[in-house]
């Protein structure tokens, strides 16, 4: 195994997977105050799962985003 492509590869996967899905979770909401779903306030649960199925990897990771400053 090449530890050093293994890394870089892993490097561009997660930062594909964070540039895309910001935009895709600025476009909900977006959508969402615009549709009156939402207001704007609030904390949202979140989460992200990450699959690996030649791994037999599954793993969720949970959070929240907050829509306003504390």
């Amino acid at each position: 195994m090449d530890e050093e492509a293994l890394n870089l590869s892993m490097r561009k996967f997660l930062k594909m997977v964070g540039v895309s899905s910001q935009r895709e979770i600025e476009h909900a909401v977006a959508a969402a105050l615009e549709k009156g779903r939402i207001a704007g306030g609030e904390t949202l649960p979140a989460t992200m799962t990450l699959a690996v199925p030649g791994l037999q990897l599954q793993v969720s990771f949970d959070g929240e985003l907050k829509l306003a400053a504390e």
